[in-house]
């Protein structure tokens, strides 16, 4: 059975905007012609795709199941012209990238370095995600191909029924160092050696709002648990402001440590921790139909593990 790809474009604009109306001043089409779509699409797959909620609409499951499924349908056909190699053996094609915002440095810049100069004629779109933990459904969802996060990622086995089975390619392990304001050395020897965690009593702490990021709670749960207190000196909701904060003398943060070049240069004294606080992460995606791109990048991800290895 063939499925009307305007159909599947306006069932999507119903589940992203949650109402018909809506739906249909975003898509500059009549309200009836929306309706009439949904109709259909439901008498050709035979279930109901949305429960009427006076006037918006709210996914039933079988809808739910069908939203990744039709985005990657979508996507494949709007990439498919390009996403071919032409005459001289070149790759094209774009591939969205979901990023956990703590991950957008590093092995992540030398792995989109390498996949555009093998293949120049690829555009990788990385979208940062506003926190930590929010990618899961968007990779479910088809919004992304592929989502670089920390693992484990405790939303991965939350499954709902219709869910893709995910795959992961673990990429590495990425430590959290102590950012101190210049000039503060917290009574400890002079040097790179590591800061025990009691240390860190009653020094003021730049930190991002609880429940951001994975990394967070645990660097949380390891401070609590030496009986210290922490005092926050801000709480930001743009983390990436953390390296600012520490520099003008606010208070420490914990940063990545492929940020303590950048860091030092800034007067920041950077330095581990003990214990070391670290987080494996890697590349989620459905391993079910990769684009020729997303196929790509994953081949590029997986020589760069074993090349460190």
């Amino acid at each position: 059975m063939g499925v009307d790809l305007q159909k599947l474009e306006y069932f999507l604009a119903v589940r992203d905007h949650g109402s018909i109306n809506a739906a249909a001043t975003h898509l500059g089409v009549a309200q009836p012609t929306i309706s009439q779509a949904l109709r259909s699409l439901e008498r050709e797959f035979g279930v109901e795709l949305f429960h009427r909620i006076g006037r918006g609409m709210a996914l039933t499951s079988a809808g739910y199941a069908l939203v990744g499924p039709a985005r990657r349908l979508l996507r494949d056909t709007a990439t498919a012209a390009s996403s071919v190699r032409d005459h001289a053996g070149n790759l094209r094609g774009a591939l969205d990238v979901a990023v956990a915002p703590s991950l957008t440095s590093g092995l992540v810049v030398k792995l989109v370095a390498e996949v555009h100069r093998r293949w120049p004629l690829t555009r990788i779109n990385l979208i940062e995600l506003p926190d930590d933990i929010s990618g899961i459904d968007q990779i479910r969802e088809g919004h992304h191909e592929l989502l670089i996060t920390h693992l484990p990622q405790p939303t991965l086995a939350r499954a709902r029924p219709g869910d893709p089975l995910l795959a992961t390619l673990e990429l590495g392990t990425q430590e959290y160092w102590i950012a101190l304001p210049p000039g503060e050395d917290l009574g400890l020897p002079p040097g790179d050696g590591p800061v025990p965690m009691e240390a860190l009593s009653g020094v003021p702490l730049v930190s991002v709002p609880p429940g951001s990021s994975v990394h967070s709670g645990e660097i949380q749960a390891e401070l609590e648990r030496t009986g210290k207190s922490t005092p926050p000196a801000a709480v930001l909701q743009h983390r990436e402001a953390r390296l600012a904060f520490a520099a003008a003398g606010v208070g420490a943060t914990f940063l990545e440590r492929s940020m303590a070049e950048n860091a030092r240069v800034r007067g920041v004294v950077m330095r581990p921790t003990e214990p070391l606080l670290t987080r494996d992460y890697g590349i989620v995606y459905d391993p079910a139909g990769p684009s020729p791109v997303a196929r790509a990048f994953l081949s590029v991800a997986a020589d760069l593990v074993d090349g460190s290895r």
